[in-house]
Order: C-alpha cells, then sequence, then structure tokens
C-alpha cells in the first residue's frame, strides 16, 4: 500500500510539473518563433538536429543505468542500516558518473574540433558555426545531469528531479530572453546563437543544482528507515556499462539515422520546389511550432512512464510476474484515458489552437495532421519505458534502428515528390510500425494481450466520440476555450465514469511480491 502511494504521488507530482513547465516551454516558444522569425526558429532546429546526435553519445543511456542499478540495489537493501545504504548508493553513483563523464567529455570535445566540418558541411550553413560551438560546451553537464537525474528517479525521490527541472526552465528563459533582448533586431545567426546560448547555460546551472541536491541526499528511498542488516554491495563502471552500452549502440544508430533523415528534409524540400529560406520555415513550423504544441499533453503520461523504468526493473527482479502483468494493464489504461483526450482537442480545435498559441494557420494544419498521431505515439513511449525495466533494452535497440533507417529512406524518397506532406507521411508510417513491433515483443515477455489492450481504448474512444458529436452539434459557434474546456470536461465524465461502479481505470500497481 505504502510503496503504492508513493508510486501515484510521484506521478502526481511530474505530472504537475510537466504540465507547467510544458506550458511555459510552449509559450516562451511562441514568443521566440515572434521574436526572432520562422526562418531563424528553422535554423535552430536544424542545429538541434545535429546537437541531437551529440547529446545521444554523450548520454549513452547513463540515466537508464543510473536507474536500472538505483533501484535493482533497493531491492536488495531492503532492511539493511545505514551505512550500507549509503555505501551502495556512493558506489552506484561513482560507476554512472564516470561512465557519463567518459562519454560526455569525448563528445563535447568531438563537436569542439568539429564545428567547422558540421556547420559547412553538414548543416550547409556557416551561420550555425558560433551556435555548434556554444552547444559543445554543454554536453559534459546533460552527461553528468542525466546520472544525477536517474538516481533521484531510480530511488523514487522526483521532487528533487522537478526542482532542478523547474530552475533549468526559468534560468533558460531569463538567459534567452536577455540575449535576444540585446541583439535583436539582429541577423538569423545571432537569433540562433542567443537560443542556443540560454539551452547551454541552463545546463550548467541544472548540474551544479542536481550535485547540491545529491550531497544533502539521506541515500535512501522515500519513507524508509534503516534496518540493522549490514549490507555491502559494490557497483563498478563495467555493471553501468553493461546495461546502459547494449542501448546506447543502438541509439547512436537510430540518432545518427535520425540526424540525416533531419538533415535530409530541407534539402528535399528545396528539391519539392522550395527556396532554402522557404524550406528552413517550414522545417521550423513543423518541428520547432507544431510538434511541441502536440507533445504538451505528453506531460501527464510522459510523467507516468518515466517512473515505470525502477518500478518494473524491481518487479523483475522479485519475479513478480503477476505484478508485471497489473502494471502493463495499468499503463494501456492511463495512456489510452490522455492519449484519446489530447486526440479529440487537436482534431476537434487544431485551427484554434494553432491560432491562439502561434497565430499561424499553417502551424494549425500540423498540428491536426500530427495530432491524430497521438494515441500512437504515447502509447509507443509506454511500452517501450516497459520493456526497458524488464532488460529488453536490446530489442527496443533493434526496433528503433530499423525505424530510423526506414525514416531516412522514405524521406529522401518521399520529400521531393511530396514536400513536407511526404515527411508527415514517414512520420505515420514509422511510428505505427515501431509501436506494432514493440507491442507484439512486450506481449511476448509479459502477457499483455492485444484484446485487453483494445479493450481498455473503447471507452475513452467512444467517450472522445461523443464529445465530438456535442461540439459538432451543440457547442458550435462558441468561442475556442470555453469549448475546450467543456469538451475535456464531458470526455473526463464519460471516461472515468467505470470507477463509480468499481471498475478503476487504474487499477493497483504495487511492489509487493504476489501483489
Amino acid at each position: 500500500m505504502k510503496n503504492r502511494k508513493q508510486f501515484l504521488v510521484n506521478a502526481v507530482m511530474l505530472s504537475a510539473v510537466s504540465i507547467l513547465l510544458r506550458g511555459v516551454a510552449v509559450s516562451f516558444n511562441a514568443y521566440v518563433n515572434r521574436k526572432i522569425g520562422a526562418e531563424s526558429m528553422g535554423l535552430f532546429t536544424l542545429v538541434m538536429s545535429v546537437y541531437g546526435f551529440a547529446v545521444t553519445v554523450a548520454l549513452s543511456c547513463v540515466n537508464l543505468a543510473s536507474v536500472r542499478l538505483t533501484s535493482e540495489r533497493c531491492a536488495k537493501l531492503d532492511g539493511a542500516d545505514a551505512a550500507s545504504w549509503r555505501f551502495a548508493m556512493r558506489r552506484v553513483m561513482r560507476a554512472v558518473c564516470l561512465y557519463s563523464l567518459l562519454f560526455g567529455t569525448a563528445s563535447g570535445a568531438a563537436v569542439e574540433l568539429s564545428a567547422g566540418f558540421i556547420a559547412r558541411r553538414l548543416l550547409g550553413d556557416v551561420r550555425t558555426l558560433s551556435s555548434v560551438r556554444a552547444l559543445g560546451f554543454s554536453l559534459p553537464a546533460i552527461s553528468l545531469s542525466s546520472a544525477l537525474s536517474g538516481y533521484f528517479t531510480g530511488i523514487r525521490k522526483v521532487s528533487k528531479n522537478a526542482a532542478a527541472s523547474v530552475a533549468e526552465q526559468f534560468v533558460k528563459i531569463a538567459v534567452t530572453s536577455a540575449a535576444l533582448c540585446m541583439i535583436l533586431p539582429g541577423n538569423v545567426e545571432s537569433a540562433c546563437f542567443a537560443v542556443v546560448g540560454g539551452s547551454a547555460i541552463s545546463e550548467a546551472w541544472t548540474l551544479l543544482l542536481h550535485f547540491a541536491i545529491w550531497i544533502f541526499d539521506t541515500k535512501r528511498p522515500a519513507g524508509t528507515k534503516p534496518g540493522k542488516r549490514s549490507v555491502r554491495l559494490d557497483t563498478g563502471f563495467r555493471d553501468a556499462a553493461n546495461i546502459a552500452l547494449p542501448s546506447a549502440l543502438g541509439t547512436y544508430a537510430r540518432q545518427g539515422l535520425t540526424t540525416l533523415e533531419h538533415l535530409a528534409i530541407p534539402r528535399g524540400l528545396v528539391k519539392s520546389g522550395l527556396t532554402r529560406e522557404g524550406a528552413l520555415s517550414v522545417y521550423g513550423l513543423l518541428q520547432g511550432i507544431a510538434f511541441p504544441l502536440v507533445m504538451f499533453p505528453y506531460a501527464v503520461i510522459g510523467s507516468f512512464t518515466s517512473l515505470l523504468i525502477p518500478e518494473t526493473a524491481e518487479l523483475r527482479e522479485r519475479g513478480d510476474k503477476e505484478g508485471i502483468r497489473r502494471t502493463v494493464g495499468a499503463v494501456t489504461r492511463v495512456s489510452a484515458l490522455f492519449s484519446l483526450a489530447a486526440f479529440g482537442i487537436y482534431v476537434n480545435y487544431s485551427d484554434a489552437l494553432g491560432l491562439l498559441v502561434y497565430r499561424s494557420e499553417q502551424a494549425a494544419v500540423y498540428t491536426l495532421l500530427l495530432g491524430a498521431l497521438v494515441p500512437f505515439m504515447y502509447l509507443d513511449t509506454a511500452v517501450d519505458a516497459l520493456l526497458k525495466g524488464l532488460g529488453e533494452q536490446v530489442w527496443c535497440m533493434k526496433v528503433n534502428m530499423a525505424d530510423a533507417g526506414a525514416g531516412l529512406i522514405l524521406v529522401m524518397l518521399l520529400t521531393p515528390r511530396m514536400g513536407i506532406g511526404g515527411y508527415i507521411l514517414t512520420i505515420w508510417l514509422c511510428e505505427v510500425g515501431n509501436l506494432a513491433a514493440s507491442y507484439l515483443r512486450l506481449s511476448r515477455v509479459a502477457g499483455a494481450g492485444l484484446t485487453e489492450t483494445l479493450r481498455d481504448y473503447i471507452r475513452p474512444i467512444s467517450a472522445a466520440g461523443a464529445m465530438t458529436l456535442a461540439r459538432i452539434f451543440l457547442m458550435r459557434g462558441w468561442a475556442p476555450v470555453p469549448s475546450m474546456l467543456v469538451f475535456a470536461s464531458g470526455y473526463a465524465v464519460l471516461a472515468l465514469y467505470p470507477i463509480k461502479k468499481g471498475k478503476p481505470i487504474v487499477r493497483k500497481v504495487s511492489r509487493e511480491s504476489g501483489g
């Protein structure tokens, strides 16, 4: 009971913080887009596509290793004394920090040494040179922060991660806004550098805050007291590498292919008939504006799934197969509930959202096309988290590599012929294929059934459909914001009604053996 309550408290806390941060991020993106323009936003997004690969190498899945090692040690340290907890957790952090320093420093040095090549050859735009160099300095900090963040997730003290995330976002906004005020009106290169520099400084601040919080941590899960048993659990660099590297190798390949895919998009758009400036503007609208808006509700389901890796890892360590099946069922129900709510909002109000947030009709079109994909995207992320918690990171690696390879091929084939529509079609095909492969694997490993999953989606689909009909026939002509609030409220009532009948949407998830 206590563990279940802690899980729910952590999920609610992370959801609230994530909603706040995503709301701030979307609003800030809208502000930045109005200040620097679509072309600068496209250039910034292009820089971040290459930066994404560098970050992938810097992280090398250290967060996964930190979460897994911490949660597995927690399962073995039940009833141990305070000295045993401190020894075990310090050994875990020593191992993952050494791992993160190795990859973070190496990737940062590589970016700095190859900044000219990246700007001129890969990005094809010398205006990105200063931005690429600024991002290289932040890579060691990002890697170490990820290791510390994984520790707090594994030990179930997510409030500390939440505090660091809030501080990071507000430092980023303050620094970026100040930089934009100083350099604007300026050129595209200066605007892009201001946004990138704000991100780099905020990452350094987050590392300092995470480290300060870790120093004063008790090294035990929240709500627990030390026992009397003395245990010595050592953890070395090899333990961290054995967990992180199999996933990291696949992530390198996937992110590398994804980076090539994003580099190919503007070039394909140019081949389809757009100018270079027009291609960057369209790319910036889709990747820098529509995607963040579509992923805004993911704050809720993302917070829930981020806690799944330590939960399922501990269930696996205990051999609790029934607990794993219950967890999978709870995840599909929560995914259905929130993703179909978001789907209904985007399908019905994409035009209003695009104009309301970004003052762009074109962004509204992209929001509609991507919003319809939300149920697949959210469930796919949750399924991946479950698989990693169950030790299936190698399988995830293979599927993600295939997904990225198919994406690159489809972009190169479709974008020159169909323009941005070819890229959107690519996203759909790859996302649905990835979900199908991952879910089949989860069914085999955890005993999840397709029939049960489809049943979990029936009521939310019906609720979304009923509220769509209500909007068409009863709320036509209403102002967008009141209409959306009524839509969401009606959906919640219809989708959550079974709770009153003793059929909870989310059944209890316990780490206790035997349920």
